[in-house]
């Protein structure tokens, strides 16, 4: 068995091959931020020698990085994920190194969980993730009458956001662009820094557009596996990307935490950067691939008044959220609603959430 890891930079990624004596199977490799083409090319040759050894290969990424399993495991890659209490310690900014991934599967397999679409990248995970969610309950409550997170407060006005994370991804962001351009609707685009980095020209159309864009970490990680210096360096790496590329600052960006993935010191961290974070009331699972008809079918039958609507345009193969989109948006504007960006919704104030309880 051979043993690859992946790991992520400021940059881009890096990748290691190991043999099963934990020797280099293959020279380093460093890929740049837009070259996730290449990146995989490169792990499918090294899948094909190994394979011609009588030997399997194995990929490894860390919980820090949620951009790359969608597509490798859809390439017919062998993906899996070790956790922070499996791994050395992480560097100020990036993933641990690429041979430490590659060579914690090797010494222990059973200590890194496989991947599949199904899952996504925190499989394995959920309870852990569910319960640190639900601990988080009364931070975010008073995040929300504070008018710093979006969820379930925008009102009951017939209007929706729609809203795309984890690009910008070609081809697909510039598809949803056009379906976006054609029936002049508004949207709003969290981004991946490392994405936003490599993909200017997205962000420009999106910024000419008068499309909302918002922050979505630099390498889409777990934040509660993060140190608080790390997630305020996701944050401002990422918003940083975003100004350079549309001109300008702004402050911080509106924030969309990976997975939704938080716990009370999270969102205090987050607090401190001073993003308001934003959550979603729709959520039709676009990234498990269920079909253009199920992705249209769950949007349509879960809106409501206000809703934040979660899409993607990125992450991985993202063509059945294209191919639903016009069926969404016509769907949407059948039933009477009219469609705004994230910043753009009537929020609820606070004393009248408080009444409503």
């Amino acid at each position: 068995m051979r043993f690859s890891g992946v790991a992520w930079t400021g940059t881009g990624f890096e990748v290691a091959v190991l043999d099963g004596a934990g020797r280099p199977a293959a020279p380093a490799a460093r890929f740049a931020a837009g070259r996730l083409g290449d990146l995989t090319a490169h792990l499918l040759h090294a899948q094909r020698q190994s394979a011609a050894a009588g030997e399997q290969l194995v990929t490894v990424i860390d919980s820090t990085n949620g951009m790359l399993d969608g597509g490798l495991t859809a390439a017919g890659l062998a993906v899996y994920r070790a956790d922070p209490w499996v791994l050395p310690a992480r560097p100020a900014f990036g993933s641990v190194p690429a041979a430490e991934l590659a060579r914690a599967a090797r010494d222990d397999l059973g200590v890194v969980v496989r991947l599949d679409p199904g899952t996504g990248t925190l499989g394995g995970r959920s309870a852990e993730m569910v319960a640190d969610i639900d601990a988080s309950a009364p931070e975010l409550a008073r995040m929300i009458d504070a008018g710093r997170c979006l969820w379930g407060n925008t009102g009951d006005r017939p209007v929706v956001a729609l809203t795309f994370d984890d690009g910008p991804h070609p081809p697909y962001t510039g598809q949803i662009l056009d379906v976006l351009d054609r029936y002049a609707v508004p949207a709003t685009f969290f981004c991946v820094g490392l994405h936003a980095l490599a993909h200017r020209a997205e962000l420009e159309r999106m910024a000419a557009a008068g499309h909302q864009i918002a922050n979505h970490t630099w390498s889409h990680p777990y934040l509660p596996d993060l140190s608080r210096a790390e997630l305020l360096a996701q944050l401002a790496r990422t918003d940083e990307a975003v100004a350079e590329a549309v001109g300008g600052g702004t402050g911080p960006l509106m924030f969309r935490p990976p997975y939704g993935g938080r716990t009370p010191g999270v969102l205090r961290w987050i607090g401190e950067s001073g993003a308001t974070v934003v959550l979603w009331d729709v959520e039709p699972c676009d990234w498990s691939m269920p079909g253009p008809a199920a992705i249209t079918r769950a949007v349509l039958d879960q809106a409501r008044p206000g809703a934040l609507v979660l899409l993607h345009d990125g992450g991985g193969d993202r063509s059945q959220t294209v191919a639903a989109l016009p069926a969404v948006i016509e769907g949407l504007a059948e039933r009477g609603y009219a469609f705004a960006r994230v910043d753009a919704l009537p929020v609820t104030a606070p004393y009248e959430q408080a009444a409503a309880r």
